[in-house]
């Protein structure tokens, strides 16, 4: 009877340990609840609020501008070649992308208007010695009382005169180089050192000093010094200003980037681009830069204001983006913000935020059901 008895006492224990072992979570109280429709509390060591991780937010310390452009010959190291006088091409020196120096013949013309000046050069000489010589012989006329005053004065204005003339056409052929010879050949010479990145002229082509319009016989420039040209819209042309640094990017420079400043911007918008232009200098020598390559320029200014958020933090229910900001004790409350920027992951807040909030990174979906429970 005894061993039946404590058998039956080691049954109930068993049973009621089971009973025990099967009970529902939820019997012990609920794991959360919803205050205001838009904060989640959780119990104390609820399993769901170990799911949920957080992340303080950061404040904004600056956001780059990206500009698009493309570079351009420095025209403060650039020359262009015109031909003064009309003539026929007799020979070419110089090819394109020669490397010239200053005072290089670039090509050769003979120029009948030339040999004219040289003419005119040449008379003038004579004329201003015959005036001399016919002064002095007035003087010494003038001296022994024979030539009256008025023929001395003549003879000195006569001289002052041819010599003027000479004067004026022996300046004019020292700008061609032909101070001295009569042979209508015309040097076109390069003013500049540089290399010839454009040329316009062939053997035996006749040139017209009158129709050459803006388009040069030949375009010498320094391609290590390179300008940059941007579009920048009118709402961040106030960010841009002349000293202003910049990072330019190209696909010939890959990973590369190479420093530029900005010294000038433009004093009108476009009409069909609503976009100002600026320019600017490339700094440093790269070989890989080319004129005209289309260029980005990368530019990090002060940002106006707001909090980078990882982006995961922020989600967009209905046409409201919204974040569950972490309050401590297992606090969670929905909070409405507007977005700006995506920018490396991180999403910019321009409102809605305070500087010591923490964000829910993992778990907003969660937080949300649970709300969405208690509507």
């Amino acid at each position: 009877m005894r061993r039946l008895a404590r058998s039956a006492l080691l049954i109930s224990f068993a049973g009621l340990a089971a009973a025990c072992g099967d009970k529902d979570p939820k019997d012990t109280g609920p794991q959360y609840t919803v205050e205001a429709h838009s904060v989640v509390v959780f119990a104390p060591n609820s399993p769901q609020a170990a799911q949920l991780s957080t992340a303080p937010i950061e404040p904004r310390r600056d956001m780059t501008l990206r500009f698009n452009g493309r570079l351009v010959w420095n025209e403060d190291r650039t020359v262009r070649v015109f031909a003064p006088f009309a003539g026929r091409v007799t020979s070419i020196a110089a090819r394109l992308g020669d490397r010239v120096k200053p005072g290089q013949t670039l090509a050769v013309l003979a120029a009948p208007e030339l040999g004219q000046a040289q003419s005119e050069a040449r008379k003038a000489e004579q004329d201003y010695a015959l005036a001399q010589k016919s002064l002095a012989r007035i003087e010494e006329l003038f001296s022994a009382g024979v030539a009256p005053q008025k023929d001395l004065q003549a003879a000195q204005a006569d001289v002052a005169s041819k010599k003027a003339d000479r004067e004026r056409t022996r300046e004019k052929l020292k700008l061609y180089g032909k101070p001295d010879t009569v042979d209508q050949t015309l040097a076109l010479k390069s003013p500049i050192a540089g290399v010839v990145v454009e040329r316009n002229i062939n053997p035996g082509q006749e040139i017209r000093s009158d129709n050459q319009g803006d388009k040069a016989i030949f375009v010498i420039s320094d391609p290590k010094q390179l300008w940059f040209v941007l579009d920048v819209a009118e709402k961040d042309i106030g960010r841009v200003m002349p000293g202003t640094e910049v990072a330019i990017t190209t696909t010939a420079l890959g990973d590369d980037a190479v420093k530029g400043s900005i010294g000038n911007v433009a004093d009108v918008v476009d009409p069909q681009t609503r976009s100002v232009k600026v320019r600017g200098t490339v700094q440093g020598s790269d070989e890989r830069l080319k004129a005209e390559m289309y260029v980005v320029a990368v530019l990090r200014v002060p940002a106006p204001g707001g909090f980078l958020v990882p982006a995961r933090a922020v989600y967009l229910r209905g046409e409201q983006h919204y974040v569950f900001v972490d309050q401590g004790n297992g606090r969670y409350a929905r909070r409405a913000v507007q977005p700006g920027p995506l920018t490396d992951g991180y999403q910019v807040v321009l409102q809605g935020l305070a500087a010591t909030d923490k964000v829910v990174v993992d778990g907003s979906l969660l937080l949300e059901r649970l709300l969405a429970s208690k509507d």
